[in-house]
């Protein structure tokens, strides 16, 4: 058995097929979109069908070592030129014999004009034929399409509170977020170390969801500089990951050890105090 919490110098494919059948409860990740970003080693602008052949490999490896009430939370976006990308690359995992069990669309910006409020962060363009794009999806598979999750887990409280009474079941001022997921990116104003990485929040919003008591081991085949392993950390659940570029690997082993220390609740500062 691989050790657990590390990510290995080894293909997601490769990795996988060490990993016995069954053996993940949670998958979190985002394979690379093909759209030319600036990765350190990998080649982004492979042929499309190239593209799509390597994913539907990734899918029908996900589905074996997937667990039968397991989770498979995959974020793809595409470009404003080519929106089709998130669309054909899902299709690839219906093909393997994944189910869409819920499309949620993580929101990376949003305004509310009534209000006067716009939160959240995207890349401007200028452009007379496209809006800036704010969202990507993030498609939640499963093996059956019956997977029971925790609804509540990312809940919010009511905003009217007379409706707390008013639905049947618990009487509690939480409801189901829904679909939308609003999860803007910190600001960094220094550069990236990776061109394409989620923020920390969205790979805790999908284990939550999931259900941490129904969670043994997360994995993510596309680990980049370690968002997936640091969010498991946090919430205490064993995870696994495959990283190919060397930069990226070292960036989030050091992240998931850091991270690891730190919920330990160790004081880095106390040698030098004492």
């Amino acid at each position: 058995m691989t050790e657990l919490n590390m990510i290995y110098d080894t293909d997601c494919v490769d990795g996988m097929a060490g990993l016995p059948a069954g053996s993940v409860d949670v998958i979190v990740t985002s394979p690379p979109y093909n759209i030319g970003k600036a990765y350190t080693t990998y080649d982004d602008t492979i042929p499309r069908n190239t593209y799509l052949k390597w994913m539907r490999t990734v899918a029908a490896e996900s589905l074996r070592v997937l667990s039968d009430q397991g989770s498979f939370y995959l974020n793809v976006g595409g470009s404003l030129k080519d929106p089709w990308i998130p669309i054909d690359v899902a299709q690839t995992f219906r093909e393997q014999g994944f189910v869409l069990q819920n499309m949620i669309h993580w929101i990376k910006s949003i305004a509310l004009p009534e209000e006067g409020v716009a939160a959240g962060h995207y890349k401007p363009i200028n452009s007379k034929r496209y809006h800036n794009d704010c969202h990507e999806f993030i498609f939640h598979f499963t093996k059956k399409g019956a997977v029971e999750i925790d609804r509540l887990a990312n809940g919010v409280p009511y905003q009217d509170k007379s409706n707390v009474n008013r639905w049947g079941g618990e009487k509690r001022d939480i409801r189901d977020r829904g679909n939308t997921w609003f999860i803007p990116y910190e600001t960094i104003r220094e550069s990236r170390p990776h061109p394409a990485t989620f923020p920390v929040q969205l790979p805790m919003m999908c284990i939550k969801d999931h259900g941490l008591e129904n969670c043994r081991l997360v994995m993510d085949p596309f680990m980049g500089i370690g968002n997936t392993a640091v969010a498991a950390i946090r919430l205490g659940i064993p995870f696994i990951g495959f990283e190919i570029d060397e930069c990226y690997r070292n960036i989030a082993n050091a992240r998931a050890a850091a991270e690891m220390y730190a919920v330990k609740g160790d004081d880095r500062d106390v040698e030098s105090r004492t």
